[in-house]
């Protein structure tokens, strides 16, 4: 048996029959550009999110950058985040001129310490991004309440978490705003790239209108000097579609991770723990295990595929390792990315599917 790390396929072949006519009426409109398909996403999701406002945008790290421009971050201001995050969340405030400062994460759920967070915030820290990492919320309401001490605002990372929960409340309605990606893989992917800013604030949402679109909310009146980063029309249609589904889509990942830590829990793996009072949404099934290397190249060797959710924590990698940190500054996060491993996850995923690469990595580990 083969089992694919993800397959877009399925999905698509379930709902194309609604993806193709939505797609077919953008076409029909000719709105290739923003359009009705854009503004009918824009107020589902917010509505879908229990705030008041949308916006979309070309991809999930433009949402976190023009999050970041609306909230006034510039050069000498710092920005804190957790060290074991795609590297997008970087980008974003290195993109404002701004510097990355990095926190620890938890043992148990991989997610941003509030520890460590406290300690990074100088007179300098004007925002802080938390990641809802692979699906799981980080204690939102705990960081908030440090942030509104010390007067820095938060932007959500929410790329990995559409639908996720903290106490019932949807994630990315927490701070001041919520950044989301739609790239295809996630649990609302487009056909190619998008992304979102959710906000209850309307001044910053005007603010953002203006910057994604040459600085222009009315056409030929620029009001500032902006940016090309609006969303394709297409994808805004393929998204309607899709946000009906994802409720659906994400109690299945749920039952997914369930069985894998049944079949899973008397052998030598970790998986990550859902806190009490959180919805995981299980972007990915993440776990950690000795000898990750090994064990994903035999899995590899039974058709079954793997990842690496991340290799490597920011402050090691090339484009982040001048800022000054050095090995054995964040531990946790350290030990964690040298042991993870990313199982298959998707919606579409069978049960016989799932139970072959329990059994597969039984016997991976009972060999060691």
């Amino acid at each position: 048996m083969n089992v694919p790390f993800f397959n877009l396929r399925r999905q698509y072949d379930n709902i194309k029959t609604e993806i193709d006519t939505a797609f077919s009426d953008v076409l029909e409109r000719t709105d290739f550009v923003n359009g009705k398909a854009i503004t009918d996403f824009e107020k589902s999701f917010a509505e879908y999110n229990n705030v008041k406002h949308c916006s979309c945008v070309t991809n999930g790290t433009i949402a976190l950058h023009l999050s970041l421009l609306a909230l006034g971050v510039s050069p000498g201001d710092e920005v804190i985040l957790p060290v074991n995050t795609f590297i997008a969340t970087a980008e974003a405030v290195s993109h404002c001129g701004a510097t990355p400062v990095f926190a620890d994460v938890n043992e148990d759920d991989y997610c941003m310490d509030t520890e460590s967070f406290k300690k990074a915030i100088t007179n300098k820290t004007k925002a802080v991004i938390p990641v809802h990492l692979y699906g799981h919320p980080v204690d939102i309401e705990e960081l908030l309440n440090i942030s509104l001490g010390h007067g820095i605002d938060v932007v959500e990372d929410c790329a990995q978490a559409h639908g996720a929960t903290v106490n019932g409340k949807k994630v990315g309605s927490f701070g001041k705003l919520g950044a989301f990606s739609f790239y295809p893989s996630k649990n609302l992917g487009a056909y190619g790239e998008g992304g979102a800013i959710l906000t209850d604030d309307e001044e910053l949402l005007l603010l953002i209108k203006n910057l994604k679109d040459h600085g222009s909310i009315q056409k030929h009146k620029h009001e500032l000097v902006g940016y090309n980063y609006r969303m394709s029309g297409l994808q805004g249609a393929s998204l309607s579609v899709k946000l009906k589904y994802l409720d659906e889509w994400n109690y299945r990942r749920i039952e997914i991770a369930h069985r894998y830590c049944k079949n899973l829990s008397d052998l030598p793996i970790k998986l990550q723990i859902c806190q009490e009072g959180r919805k995981h949404v299980y972007h990915l099934l993440v776990a950690q295990v000795n000898d990750r290397n090994g064990v994903i190249d035999k899995l590899k060797q039974k058709g079954i595929g793997a990842g690496i959710h991340y290799m490597s924590p920011l402050h090691l990698t090339e484009a982040y390792n001048r800022i000054g940190y050095k090995k054995g500054d964040f531990p946790v996060a350290e030990e964690i990315s040298d042991r993870i491993i990313s199982l298959p996850m998707f919606p579409e995923l069978r049960n016989d599917e799932i139970d072959y690469v329990c059994y597969t990595l039984r016997d991976i580990l009972n060999e060691k």
